[in-house]
């Protein structure tokens, strides 16, 4: 342990002095894995805000989240964008024309459908007169497809909003090389024989390598698994805590799956093969076959592994977003407000990962709340190690006055109230799609549970994230 610290701080700014601070402050989940929710005091406060118009979630869906390679293989990215369109449909019976404008999210493009919004709502039947744009904001760019459409609610440009996102990583753009590329080009201009002749002399057999879609930062060269196993180093989050989260969050979802609280899942008929309706990524394991994995990204010391963090995945998801008097005016009974976001970034290559802690006593400080009056955490699981890391920044006055500037900690999210019914090591994290996955499992666990706010969060390449709050509706 000693070695791999050494290595991973010398990395970081003040890291001995993080490493004295927080690897004595173990964090454990067990205990709060087998304890049940408990009942909350229903706070009064609407947080509504005067001359701002309220935005309402109606609904959201999502077609299963599956591991890539699996059932979507041979699809392409508009064919489940356009299957979430089509539950959301199905599951709102919102009339197609009074939908004003439709925004989706994806990271890794398919080049023959860049606007993949467009295509997917061609597709789901929406008039060729519905604009519809895409967005691409890394792992949150389904968060900021449905804020962009909060913003054309709330500037009075749109009273109805589909957003939504999809990713699709059994099917990734794999590049020829830069010289093959340069000399195909040059061979479509080449207009004599003789040009072409010399163009082709200039062939080696290494140009045929291809270029695989980077999973590094662009601006640090490190992959996020990497920067994973330095922050959890960093933090002293133990290879045994990280697995004991991955399990809670595999456990916690298969219990959610079997209960039937994945009310957003919506089956999907995949073309030439059965229907899918559910989400095959959930596998709860034991801590014993956990602990035989090696490191996945630094080797051989690392605590990072392919079971403490999250998968490959195919999917898509959409939700519905109105102006709350037109959401009445039609009848729905909307399931959450959407109050307030931020959105923050901060040094990629030391604090890749710990935007929600940035983040939390922002949003919260904005809303008006503490973190006592959250009902309901919906935090996106990159890795186990990420969120224990984060969990500890948040709990921490020292982090919180050297680091952000603040005169005190935020404080960590009760597990009790924290992705009760799993989260991405377990669901899956389609890129462009988690953002409203997260959003409708806070809106969902609200209701359930009779809470009254939700606080979501997800981190994203380049150091980015976003927080939205929702609040219950009781109509």
């Amino acid at each position: 342990m000693t070695s791999i610290l050494t290595y991973t701080f010398k990395n970081l700014p003040n890291a001995s002095t993080w490493a004295l601070r927080f690897s004595v402050r173990p964090l454990s989940c067990s205990s709060q894995l087998r304890a049940a929710p408990a009942a909350q005091t229903k706070s009064k406060k609407t947080l509504a805000k005067p001359n701002i118009r309220n935005i309402v979630v109606v609904d959201g869906v999502r077609i299963p989240f599956l591991q890539s390679g699996t059932s979507y293989k041979d699809l392409m990215p508009h064919d489940l964008a356009r299957a979430a369109l089509s539950g959301l449909l199905h599951r709102t019976n919102v009339p197609k024309d009074v939908v004003d404008y439709i925004i989706f999210g994806t990271v890794i493009q398919e080049v023959k459908t860049s606007n993949v919004a467009r295509e997917a709502a061609l597709g789901a039947g929406f008039s060729d007169k519905t604009p519809a744009h895409t967005v691409t904001m890394a792992c949150i760019s389904a968060n900021q497809a449905m804020t962009t459409g909060v913003g054309l609610i709330a500037s009075g440009q749109c009273d109805v909003v589909v957003a939504g996102g999809v990713e699709l990583m059994s099917d990734v753009p794999i590049r020829h090389s830069r010289k093959m590329r340069k000399m195909m080009l040059d061979l479509n201009k080449a207009k004599t024989l003789g040009q072409r002749l010399s163009l082709l002399s200039k062939f080696r057999l290494n140009f045929l390598s291809p270029e695989l879609p980077a999973v590094a930062e662009f601006s640090t060269s490190e992959t996020m698994g990497h920067s994973a196993d330095r922050l959890a180093a960093a933090f002293a989050v133990s290879r045994a805590d990280q697995d004991e989260y991955a399990l809670r969050s595999h456990s916690l979802a298969k219990k959610a799956q079997d209960e039937g609280l994945l009310s957003d899942i919506v089956p999907f008929k995949v073309p030439g093969k059965d229907t899918v309706t559910k989400d095959n990524g959930i596998r709860p394991s034991s801590l014993e076959q956990m602990a035989k994995l090696k490191p996945a990204f630094i080797k051989p010391y690392g605590t990072v592994t392919a079971a403490n963090s999250s998968f490959l995945t195919d999917g898509a998801s959409a939700m519905l977003i109105m102006a709350e008097e037109k959401a009445l005016a039609m009848g729905y009974k909307p399931k959450a407000y959407l109050r307030d976001f931020v959105y923050v970034s901060q040094d990629p290559k030391d604090q890749l990962l710990l935007g929600p802690t940035y983040a939390t006593p922002k949003v919260l400080e904005k809303a008006g709340l503490t973190l006592n009056d959250i009902d309901a955490f919906e935090f996106h699981e990159a890795f186990s190690g990420q969120i224990l890391a984060n969990f500890k920044a948040m709990d921490s006055d020292w982090f919180a006055q050297n680091y952000m500037g603040r005169k005190t900690k935020v404080g960590s999210p009760p597990l009790e109230k924290f992705n009760n019914w799993g989260g991405s090591l377990s669901l899956g994290h389609p890129f462009g799609a988690t953002g409203c996955r997260l959003v409708m499992a806070a809106a969902n666990r609200l209701r359930k549970e009779g809470g009254q706010y939700g606080l979501v969060a997800a981190c994203a390449a380049g150091g980015q994230t976003q927080l939205p709050t929702c609040y219950s509706i009781s109509l």
